[in-house]
């Protein structure tokens, strides 16, 4: 049995400890001996964390004594290198952080740990953050699972891709350009970019107040293979914090009655593979069979809405282009100069008419979700692109961002979005995107656990070339 832990999901680890069908020592040991077997094809767990078994033979203490156990009692769980988590330096990829010890955890750690989850390591991700591959300055490439020659998409890759090999059961990641749901895609796992202010962030190491854009579309979220264990994760990091002025939307309840979805198989504004439509329109008929009533339709204004999202991140983050360029690598750098040289130069005044269009976007957004509750879309757009396609030429970055154009709606919008696989294509994972309204987390996981009850989960896997 304990060679096959690592294969479990997170909600069925935390019955069998609770019911002392095995200990959490067993469960911690079956994926840290996974992690030895495979993360050197991988490169996605960039730390093991050498206290984990201190905490499980804990854990296991308090199953022993009847202690009441939490939701998560005993079970591992990995953590973004940009996430803090005491005892484990916050690098954020990068050279210049590799010493950067926080004297607190995030939000997201302590409400995990006091859930009874053991983090048990720390997963790559591209330098701050700030590219859609993951490679990294200090840890170096993430190969994908499913295809060691693509990306396993960014900036949560190290999660996604130790998830969907059995390293982790259940991971944290953040998204402020689809961090959440481009690993999601790619590696073929589950993931919810909550809506802002459902779920708490905080840092412990300065900068610890963002971004105007940050503050506003970053999120931090949960990554698994199951729906079902994104759905608990959700319901143990949700709610206000302390350390967070802004974390205070609860859930709304959803319409009654039949839901309606709307179904974008080809998104505005660029290309669509076919293989990628196809995938979506398949669980679309899956969810026509789960009851939903399904229609083609496109919200309004998404062209603008992808226009205002990188007008908006490029105008404040290019703020920050000296700093950046000290500590990030010369790849990353040349991947955020490629993206930023695409958007216009704009001054103060143009700035503040961003924040207007983003008005204009959400008010019509707003109307569009109060008749399709759920729109249901691609999360990228082609098939996972090959290491280094982001950076090989001109009209690469251009390229890179058409694909994933369909996430940064949601970020501008601050919507919640769930993430799910519906099949395999050519050796590679397809998965599509289900957004909600502000509150809608729990419907918008309802529909994505109807899409994979009938289509099925396809991880965990064997690393392949």
């Amino acid at each position: 049995m304990a060679s096959e832990l690592w294969q479990q999901s997170a909600g069925t680890l935390a019955a069998m400890i609770a019911g002392k069908q095995v200990s959490s020592r067993e469960v911690v040991e079956a994926h840290l001996a996974r992690i030895e077997a495979v993360n050197p094809a991988l490169n996605a767990v960039v730390t093991v964390l050498a206290d984990a078994i201190d905490a499980a033979d804990a854990a296991d203490a308090a199953v022993a004594a009847g202690a009441t156990l939490g939701p998560l009692h005993g079970v591992p769980f990995t953590v973004k290198a940009n996430i803090d988590l005491v005892g484990s330096p916050t690098t954020h990829g990068v050279p210049a952080f590799a010493a950067a010890m926080p004297d607190q955890d995030a939000p997201v750690v302590e409400r995990m740990k006091a859930a009874g989850g053991i983090p048990i390591g720390r997963t790559n991700m591209p330098d701050m953050g700030l590219r859609v591959h993951t490679t990294s300055a200090l840890y170096g490439l993430t190969r994908n699972p499913w295809d060691a020659s693509r990306t396993t998409g960014g900036s949560s890759g190290g999660e996604g891709a130790a998830l969907a090999s059995g390293m982790s059961p259940l991971g944290l990641g953040n998204d402020i350009g689809g961090s959440l749901r481009n690993p999601a895609f790619a590696c073929g796992i589950a993931s919810l970019k909550p809506g802002l202010g459902r779920i708490p962030d905080a840092f412990a190491i300065e900068p610890r107040s963002p971004l105007l854009a940050a503050q506003l579309m970053a999120v931090q979220g949960p990554m698994a293979r199951h729906v079902a264990d994104v759905r608990l994760a959700l319901g143990i990091l949700a709610g206000p914090h302390r350390r967070d002025p802004w974390a205070t939307q609860l859930a709304i309840a959803p319409p009654t009655g039949r839901i309606r979805v709307a179904v974008v198989p080809e998104p505005p504004g660029g290309s669509t593979a076919a293989v990628i439509s196809a995938s979506v329109r398949t669980a679309a008929a899956a969810l026509e069979d789960a009851g939903y009533e399904v229609v083609e339709v496109t919200p309004p204004l998404v062209e603008e809405a992808i226009a205002v999202w990188a007008q908006w991140l490029v105008s404040e983050f290019g703020t920050q282009r000296g700093p950046m360029g000290q500590i990030m690598s010369e790849e990353a750098m040349g991947f955020f100069g490629a993206f930023a040289a695409l958007q216009p130069d704009i001054d103060y005044g143009a700035s503040v008419g961003l924040q207007v269009r983003r008005h204009v976007v959400a008010r019509a957004w707003h109307e569009f979700l109060h008749n399709y509750p759920i729109i249901l879309g691609p999360t990228w757009c082609q098939p996972q692109f090959e290491h280094g396609f982001d950076v090989a030429g001109p009209g690469s970055a251009a390229a890179t961002l058409d694909l994933m154009r369909f996430v940064t709606p949601m970020n501008l919008l601050g919507l919640p979005v769930a993430c799910v696989p519906v099949g395999i294509a050519d050796g590679l994972p397809l998965g599509v995107q289900i957004t909600g309204n502000h509150g809608h987390e729990e419907l918008c996981l309802d529909v994505a656990g109807a899409i994979e009850a009938r289509l099925g989960v396809i991880t965990p896997i064997d690393p392949r070339g």
